[in-house]
C-alpha cells in the first residue's frame, strides 16, 4: 500500500462534541481533508507545537518525551496513521538509535504532537484517505447537505480554546485591551500555564 504525506491544515473548536477539537490534515499533493477528532490537551500541545512565539516556562508532557528521547539519543523518524477503525485512527511512531529502527504503537494525537517537535514527516496510507478523506468547499445550499454545513462550521471557528460562548459571539474577549496591555496579559497567561487564555490573546495580537 502506497503512503500518502500529510501536513497540518489547522485546528478547530469540535461544535459537535463538548470539548473536543477537529485536527485537519491535508495531503501534500492534493485536495483532501483528514478530520480527527482529538482532546483539548492534546490540541493545546499541538497548538503551542506550531506557534513558534509561546514558549511554555516548563515543558509539556510532549516536550518531556521529546527531551527524555534526544538525551538518550533517541530520534523520531517519521508517523504514520496506518489504520482506522469504527471511526478511529491508529498511528504509529517510527523510531532510531544507533541505526536500529523500532515501532511504537501510540494515539495518533500524541503520535502528531511529537512529529511536530521533532520535524517529522506524517503519512498515512492511500487506503484510509479514500475511506476518511473528505473535500471542504462551501455549500451554496445549506439546506441540501447538513453533513458538509457541519464541517464548514468546525473550520469557520479556528483555536477558540475554552472562550466562553459570550466571547465567540463577540469576537474577542481581548478586543477593548490595548496592545501593549495584551503583551502584558500573554507574558503572564505563559508564566501562569494557562495557555488556552495565552492562544487566544495570541490571536488578538496577531489581529492587530
Amino acid at each position: 500500500m502506497s503512503l500518502v504525506k500529510l501536513t497540518i491544515k489547522g485546528i478547530s473548536y469540535s461544535q459537535t462534541q463538548n470539548g473536543a477539537y477537529a485536527l485537519i490534515l491535508n495531503e501534500l499533493d492534493g485536495e483532501r481533508k483528514l478530520p480527527i477528532v482529538i482532546g483539548a490537551f492534546e490540541a493545546q500541545s499541538i497548538a503551542i507545537a506550531l506557534e513558534k512565539e509561546i514558549k511554555p516556562p516548563r515543558p509539556l508532557t510532549h516536550d518531556l518525551f521529546k527531551n527524555f528521547a534526544e538525551r538518550f539519543d533517541i530520534v523520531v523518524k517519521q508517523v504514520i496513521i496506518h489504520k482506522l477503525v469504527d471511526g478511529v485512527f491508529y498511528s504509529s511512531i517510527i523510531c532510531e538509535r544507533d541505526k536500529i529502527e523500532e515501532i511504537i504503537d501510540a494515539r495518533t494525537s500524541d503520535a502528531i504532537a511529537l512529529a511536530l517537535r521533532f520535524s517529522a514527516p506524517i503519512f498515512t496510507y492511500k487506503n484510509i484517505l479514500d475511506k476518511a478523506g473528505i473535500y471542504l468547499k462551501s455549500n451554496p445550499n445549506p439546506s441540501a447537505d447538513p453533513e458538509a454545513d457541519e464541517i464548514d462550521s468546525i473550520l469557520s471557528n479556528p483555536q477558540t480554546f475554552g472562550l466562553s460562548e459570550e466571547a465567540k459571539s463577540s469576537g474577542s474577549a481581548y478586543a477593548s485591551y490595548s496592545l501593549q496591555e495584551l503583551n502584558v496579559l500573554l507574558d503572564q497567561a505563559v508564566l501562569n500555564e494557562d495557555y488556552e487564555k495565552a492562544a487566544t490573546i495570541r490571536d488578538e495580537i496577531s489581529k492587530r
